[in-house]
């Protein structure tokens, strides 16, 4: 089974930037996408053969996420729990008959961390929500997790330790939901390799310099890491400020 995840940074334009070309070709079973940017009418995408599920935030212009898959899913849940109201379209969740698939676009902290409580609370709640889930059967989550877990996962550690994305309360939180049973699918493939990143600025040469971070993963529950394949990360596709991930599990 295929799976693809990649924050499109806005869906329209990314379309007007070869993403039914890399669409087509990688053939994926499931295509997670984050950061849609756009209301459900304002985009239609001819995509044969796949279900196609879109969370859009209410704030137009702004976050979003979507899931085409190839086979039709048990169930369909839009948002975490209901004690939490997410009106930033930012989770997805699919049912089939031996897992879930939980797609996830992760608060950002700002700049200037105004929004660190929030995301906090949001990292509390997201692991609640996926224990639950996998109380009844194991869990592929994915999507831009907007953190840098270690070190290796980002060209500049020493001058970021107190940036959005690499703070300690971050990358605790990220430390605590793979301690709760989940595997970060490219670090159990690869534990040490380095240079390996999703997200590059747009500012001048700083992707062709490869000076990015590693925001973007598959992680998948205990049960299914002996499952893994590949897990890949498609650094020489454009289209985005990310480049798309995928996971390949022998399901």
């Amino acid at each position: 089974m295929k799976l693809v995840s990649w924050n499109v940074n806005g869906i329209r334009a990314c379309v007007t930037k070869g993403f039914l070309d890399f669409f087509h070709a990688v053939n994926a079973d499931i295509f997670c996408l984050q950061e849609t940017k756009c209301q459900a009418d304002q985009i239609t995408l001819q995509l044969d053969g796949y279900y196609q599920y879109w969370n859009s935030a209410e704030r137009k212009g702004y976050s979003g996420t979507a899931i085409f898959s190839k086979v039709k899913p048990l169930s369909v849940h839009f948002g975490l729990h209901e004690h939490f109201e997410e009106k930033e379209g930012r989770v997805i969740t699919l049912e089939f008959e031996d897992f879930y698939i939980v797609n996830v676009y992760t608060p950002n902290s700002k700049r200037d961390l105004s929004r660190l409580p929030y995301r906090l609370d949001w990292e509390k709640q997201i692991r609640l929500y996926l224990q639950t889930l996998e109380e009844k059967k194991p869990v592929i989550l994915c999507g831009d997790l907007n953190v840098a877990h270690q070190e290796v996962d980002l060209k500049n550690p020493r001058t970021n330790q107190k940036n959005s994305g690499f703070t300690v309360e971050e990358r605790g939180e990220m430390s605590a939901l793979l301690q709760a049973g989940f595997v970060d699918s490219f670090r159990f493939k690869y534990p040490d390799k380095t240079e390996s990143y999703t997200w590059w600025s747009y500012m001048n040469k700083v992707r062709e310099r490869n000076i990015g971070w590693r925001i973007d993963y598959f992680l998948v529950s205990n049960q299914l890491k002996e499952k893994i394949v590949e897990s890949t990360i498609h650094h020489t596709v454009f289209g985005s400020d990310h480049c798309p991930i995928g996971l390949e599990l022998n399901m």
